[in-house]
């Protein structure tokens, strides 16, 4: 199943991007997060684990980044369970950014995250989340 969630906030396009790059930054927007155990900038190829604020820790492969297009991929696995999730940030106009996330995985799955997910874009749009990544 393929379902993609979206988020618009006053934080800057840049500023979202880097709460991206910046895998320690992903507790401070992402509230289903409680660590990252990754190298501390994403880069293609770059292999790590979520650490979730409740279950097992997930592991990830980082597909692409692509800082010029603000636009990255990675590949997450739970056991026998695995998705592919693809991101991207916008400038709005007049200001602020939009973050896109598509997600793919099995259906029962896709449906329980979605939610979490959206909950986490907005946090990540935010301005505020920039006062607590700093």
């Amino acid at each position: 199943m393929r379902r993609t969630v979206r988020a618009v906030g006053a934080a800057s396009a840049e500023t979202v991007w880097q709460r991206y790059v910046r895998t320690d930054c992903w507790p401070t927007w992402a509230p289903q997060i409680r660590a990252v155990e990754a190298e501390a900038e994403l880069r293609a190829g770059m292999r790590g684990r979520v650490v979730p604020v409740v279950g097992p820790g997930v592991g990830f492969l980082v597909e692409a980044v692509d800082h010029e297009a603000r636009t990255w991929s990675w590949r997450v696995r739970i056991g026998p369970v695995r998705m592919r999730l693809w991101h991207a940030v916008r400038e709005r106009a007049p200001s602020g950014a939009e973050t896109e996330l598509r997600i793919e995985g099995p259906a029962p799955v896709v449906v329980v995250y979605a939610p979490l997910a959206r909950l986490a874009l907005r946090r990540l749009v935010s301005r505020g989340s920039s006062e607590r990544a700093r």
